[in-house]
């Protein structure tokens, strides 16, 4: 069993590294195939919601709209704001861009998930276009779905500039119980879902998860010479703290730490590279690190305390994708603190879905064992998604 695991993984290694080097010099997002959208624009208000990642090389998609004659009545962004600067979960008020004078309207202001309908009212087409990281707890997929639902609402076209997934090779994690639905875990997907954007509004409407079952009009602008197996290395960091390729590939891991005390490293050089705490023995653990208020991390756990932890920084990335959702991080760090169940916050199943993950950790069941509880919950949504998908598995 060991040797076909061990041949099972080099084989997989293989075909990312060939995946990879394909991924970086053939793919075409969707935001480049301007032919496929930009007639549908002409002599409609626009409404555009992206924010720094929409970008076709140097030039942002809203740059593109405006010099083709597009008028773009207005921009909508996300968490983290239109440039991207925001930290995670940080209030963003209105703006106008600088460059263009178009108004610059947030979603992430602390007083509505959605457009207003006054807003609703001032466009024709919802243009989408956002680097998302294929993660049910990563909230640019929440916007996407809340946005579909308000333009079935007003009766508005939606056009999806699709782009590929980072994470799109494999899926993995427990199905979210709606039981814990929130602003993190917004739909009945794994942790790892394994799909575009594009593909994910197929499934919405095909599932009937908008409110009262409507049906969004939607057109997916696909990206060209993409598959599921194809590693995509992103042009962009999606969002402050994910800053590099490992950190991308960790983040479905390390981010369970955000219901915990430990530090996953915000506020230092390595956010989603490390995780430590002040009360994590200094001679099991000899890595440290001290986090800092930044802005991008105005308020870090262990704030401006020495914390000591382990260095995932030197990990290979083909190693970090290996893993999937790897719950030995959590567990290891449970068990160096011995607070039993003061080591998790009611955050936790809002992040990893389900129940039971935790009363197994405290049980001192493996990460293995807890792992095969949602084996089943994968294989099924799989076959669930099939039909949805635009690009080859």
């Amino acid at each position: 069993m060991k040797r076909y695991l061990a041949y099972s993984i080099f084989i997989f290694l293989i075909m990312c590294v060939s995946a990879c080097a394909y991924a970086a010099e053939e793919v075409v997002v969707g935001a480049q195939c301007t032919e496929e959208y930009m007639p549908l624009l002409k002599g409609k208000r626009v409404a555009l919601l992206s924010n720094h990642t929409g970008m076709v090389g140097d030039k942002h998609v809203l740059d593109m709209l405006i010099e083709n004659g597009v008028e773009v009545v207005a921009v909508f962004s996300p968490e983290h704001g239109f440039r991207g600067t925001a930290g995670a979960g940080d209030h963003v008020g209105n703006s106008v861009d600088e460059k263009t004078g178009v108004p610059i309207l947030s979603l992430y202001n602390g007083n509505l998930s959605r457009p207003t309908d006054e807003a609703m009212r001032s466009f024709d087409i919802l243009l989408f276009d956002i680097q998302d990281v294929g993660l049910r707890f990563y909230t640019y997929y929440v916007t996407m779905v809340r946005l579909m639902d308000a333009c079935a609402e007003f009766g508005k076209l939606m056009i999806i500039l699709d782009r590929p997934n980072p994470n799109g090779f494999y899926v993995d994690g427990p199905l979210l119980d709606m039981k814990y639905k929130s602003g993190v875990g917004y739909l009945p997907i794994p942790v790892v879902h394994g799909m575009t954007l594009g593909e994910l509004a197929q499934m919405v409407n095909g599932e009937g998860w908008l409110t009262e079952q409507r049906q969004c009009q939607i057109k997916v602008v696909k990206c060209r010479h993409y598959t599921h197996q194809t590693l995509y290395r992103l042009p962009v960091p999606p969002s402050p703290n994910l800053r590099n390729m490992l950190a991308v590939y960790l983040y479905p891991s390390i981010c369970f730490f955000e219901a915990t005390p430990v530090s996953l490293g915000r506020g230092t050089d390595l956010p989603f590279l490390c995780y430590g705490h002040p009360n994590m023995p200094a001679q099991d653990y000899p890595f440290s690190f001290t986090p800092r208020s930044t802005s991008s991390a105005p308020r870090p756990p262990q704030q401006d305390r020495l914390c000591h932890g382990i260095d995932l920084s030197r990990m290979s990335e083909q190693e970090a994708m290996s893993k999937g959702v790897d719950l030995e991080y959590l567990i290891d760090a449970y068990k160096a603190l011995n607070m039993d169940n003061w080591f998790f916050s009611a955050f936790f199943e809002k992040l990893i879905g389900v129940g039971y993950v935790r009363k197994m950790i405290m049980e001192g069941r493996t990460a293995e064992q807890i792992r095969a509880c949602w084996e089943e919950d994968v294989k099924l949504f799989k076959e669930q998604r099939r039909k949805y998908l635009l690009y080859e598995e």
